[in-house]
């Protein structure tokens, strides 16, 4: 995981908790299968890419209010 993709990352999900259960959330789905979102390079693993995804906008996080 590159720490200049991570710093990006964390300007726009500021929690870091969250942060970490968004890219492990989706991680997981780009390990099972899922295509990524974006173009990717040989070079990059699959935390770069969710990370990349977050940056771009590809992926949000959706606040639900609670019950």
């Amino acid at each position: 995981m590159k720490s200049d993709l991570l710093d990006k990352a964390s300007e726009i999900v500021t929690d870091p908790l969250v942060l970490v259960n968004l890219v492990s959330q989706r991680v997981r789905q780009l390990n099972s299968g899922r295509s990524p979102l974006i173009p990717t390079r040989p070079s990059m693993g699959v935390a770069d890419i969710a990370l990349t995804e977050i940056i771009e906008g590809k992926i949000k996080l959706i606040q639900r209010e609670a019950p």
